[in-house]
């Protein structure tokens, strides 16, 4: 068996929504100091829709192709919807990463919860 999944290689290879949103309306950025990976997620939201969504992400193949499936999953999609994004949906739209790279999937959903928040903040939501 392989090690990563088709789509998993795909995502690395190819990561959708690259980049950064300048004048986004949330960023979250959060970190795993155990293996190095940074991700940063750059929100755009219109009538509470993302609209775009962009991200930069220092880390293994695992952590880029998480951020974008990750990215791929919230596009066009309520926030409300958004914020109940799982790494482990992540995971298995990636169909499935190996136990001891799960990690990647949990920080692409903790980097989307952290730029909704600082949306919400910004929006005096919190």
């Amino acid at each position: 068996m392989a090690l990563y999944s088709e789509k998993v290689m795909d995502h690395f290879l190819n990561p959708r929504n690259v980049g950064v949103i300048e004048d986004a309306d949330g960023v979250g950025e959060v970190g795993n100091a155990k293996c190095g990976d940074i991700m940063k997620m750059y929100l755009k939201i219109e009538n509470d829709i993302i609209t775009d969504v962009k991200f930069e992400t220092f880390g293994c193949g695992s952590a880029i192709a998480s951020s974008s499936m990750a990215t791929e999953l919230i596009k066009g999609k309520p926030v409300s919807e958004a914020r109940e994004l799982t790494n482990k949906a992540v995971a298995e739209a990636l169909d499935g990463l190996p136990d001891y790279k799960m990690h990647c999937s949990v920080l692409a959903e903790e980097a989307i919860r952290s730029a909704l928040e600082d949306y919400e903040k910004k929006q005096g939501i919190q």
